[in-house]
């Protein structure tokens, strides 16, 4: 193994996954006289390790990715995107919802912002899918339980599900689907001000807070189903329903997941977990994105911007590319892990 091999798997053990962690928390354990090999046992460790593990990164993450975005007020968005034409906008309307907030009730505001703008319909759809599917702190976190080569990949493909999303529904002319609120709003730009280095940190830091406190019951309850899967839940129950031997296990997936609402944080101890008891990988990715995309907490603040005929082929668009991105996951799963 080289060098630049062996700092890799360093930086990706100890630093993002935080191994040295677990490690601690089963010493302190044991040293409580909590048998950490037993199911009660490793679920506590579990849910302390993944707690822990996951608020570090998450309020890092959050800092980093609020301060980008401090560059990125709606208003300069709208400006970068008009400037692009075709798929290319389509590109950048993908690439900036990787530094928006991280679930997709939280981007929808801007979606409604960006399309009472006057910006085209699809190009704001492509920015919709993204944002919660592939922002930056996904790829961190994923680069923390799966490796970099999964990460990469599956942001990759969230990338192009969006772009391709997006183009389908400009191609279909659905301007008419869009509420009339929203098409008759009054279009204003403004410029933000300028934000000097302390205001951005401290744009930064509020962000991280209020972020926070959003998500940690999220956090919560999917540590905590983490910690069930990983500990109570035969391995042969989740091998059996999304396992290699069920064709049909990352559909199930994504249809298990859309009732639920969560972002990454929350999901990726489920993910986690389900992974570790034999499901597939591409079930697992699926599972996510559906959780993250589709939730109906989202579906239905969406439906206030637009009408169902345009709602329905976005739900299609969306399950359909989570799908085909799951399948593909698993036929390359041995190449990526």
């Amino acid at each position: 193994m080289n060098p630049i091999q062996t700092m890799w798997l360093f930086f990706q053990d100890q630093i993002l996954g935080m191994k040295w962690l677990n490690n601690v928390i089963g010493r302190l354990l044991l040293s409580l006289g909590i048998n950490v090999s037993g199911p009660l046992g490793g679920s506590i460790r579990f849910f302390i390790y993944d707690v822990l593990k996951i608020t570090v990164l998450l309020c890092v993450l959050i800092f980093m990715i609020s301060y980008i975005q401090s560059y990125f007020p709606p208003e300069r968005s709208k400006k970068i995107m008009s400037r692009f034409h075709g798929i290319w906008a389509n590109i950048m309307a993908a690439l900036l919802g990787t530094v928006t907030p991280f679930c997709s009730c939280s981007s929808i505001p801007l979606f409604i912002g960006f399309t009472s703008a006057g910006l085209p319909l699809g190009v704001t759809f492509s920015f919709l899918i993204s944002s919660p599917m592939v922002d930056l702190g996904s790829l961190v976190l994923l680069m923390s339980i799966f490796g970099a080569k999964v990460a990469l990949v599956y942001v990759v493909l969230g990338l192009i599900v969006a772009v391709l999303g997006g183009t389908l529904i400009e191609k279909l002319h659905m301007e008419e689907q869009v509420e009339a609120f929203i098409r008759s709003a009054n279009r204003v730009d403004i410029d933000a001000p300028g934000l000097t280095q302390k205001e951005r940190g401290i744009y930064a830091k509020d962000q991280v807070v209020s972020t926070f406190k959003k998500v940690l019951p999220y956090i919560l309850i999917g540590v905590g189903i983490g910690a069930i899967i990983h500990n109570w839940i035969p391995e042969s129950w989740i091998e059996t329903v999304l396992g290699s031997n069920n064709p049909f296990g990352v559909i199930l997936a994504v249809f298990l997941g859309v009732p639920m609402y969560a972002d990454i944080f929350g999901t990726i101890p489920v993910a986690e977990a389900l992974l570790y008891k034999g499901a597939q990988l591409g079930t697992v990715l699926a599972f996510m994105m559906a959780v993250t995309t589709l939730s109906l907490p989202s579906i239905i603040m969406l439906r206030k911007a637009v009408k169902p005929k345009l709602l329905g082929v976005f739900v299609a668009i969306c399950t359909l590319g989570i799908i085909i991105v799951g399948y593909l996951f698993n036929i390359f799963q041995y190449f990526l892990v």
